[in-house]
């Protein structure tokens, strides 16, 4: 009986700590369901007549639901541009490689202002080349694109560049503070051009949105679950040396 005794706080340890880490594992497959679902909506709504860009009154509810929705806007674009860093391994259009994405602010007829993706520019583009493709629409005008939900850096961003207002994340707060945009008026999300709305120069490049979405709750889930195996597997072998302990630890 005293191995029996010996056992009885490791056993409802293991016990514990097995509960935690199988809820941890079925509670990711659960993620795995929803984020699955989530992506197959969206790519069912990628596809679908644009509705109108969500207002002031619609922004403490966006989600992740919204990322990519197919959105409409009316208005003016405004005198300013941003820039967010990136490389396209893989364009839609005729250009790629390293350049950046060009941001730019659209006052809406509603009086709110949301900054539109307008396309791509190779990084070499310089000049009056350069000049004639950040020169913005004039008068009011409707864009259609992808909704897109702005990011906060993270620790492994780089600083973004404010003299060169270059971005390496999608921070369209940031950019609206360096163009003296009122934050209260800005949405917290960009609009990606689609591909049509590119001009007849080709720059900026539009429609260079890449669909993707973070996913990895499978992997997530087959680690707390090996966890709970290796735990499992380490009280059975200490359980086993406890009842059936080895002939020379006998005679010690």
């Amino acid at each position: 009986m005293g191995g029996f005794k010996r056992l009885l706080i490791p056993a409802i340890a293991a016990a514990i700590g097995l509960a935690i880490l199988l809820n941890l594992g079925f509670w990711q497959l659960n993620r795995l369901e929803w984020k699955t679902d989530l992506i197959a909506q969206v790519e069912d709504g990628i596809g679908k007549p644009p509705v109108a860009a969500p207002g002031p009154a619609a922004w403490d509810a966006i989600g992740e639901g919204d990322d990519y929705l197919h959105v409409v806007l009316k208005g003016a674009f405004l005198d300013g541009n941003t820039f967010y860093y990136t490389a396209l391994s893989d364009p839609a259009g005729p250009v790629g490689g390293p350049g950046v994405m060009v941001y730019a602010p659209f006052r809406t007829n509603d009086g709110w202002t949301v900054f539109v993706n307008r396309g791509f520019l190779p990084q070499d583009l310089a000049g009056e080349p350069r000049q004639q493709a950040l020169g913005v629409p004039k008068g009011n005008v409707e864009v259609t694109g992808l909704l897109r939900l702005s990011e906060k850096p993270n620790w492994t961003t780089p600083e973004p560049n404010a003299t060169d207002r270059l971005w390496f994340a999608r921070d369209t707060g940031a950019m609206g503070d360096v163009l003296g945009l009122d934050p209260g008026s800005l949405a917290p999300y960009s609009v990606d051009l689609n591909a049509d709305a590119t001009p007849a120069s080709g720059l900026p490049q539009a429609g260079e949105t890449l669909v993707r979405f973070k996913n990895d709750h499978l992997g997530y889930a087959l680690t707390w679950f090996g966890l709970a195996a290796t735990l499992v597997g380490v009280f059975l072998a200490y359980a086993a040396s406890v009842l059936w302990p080895r002939k020379q630890d006998q005679g010690a």
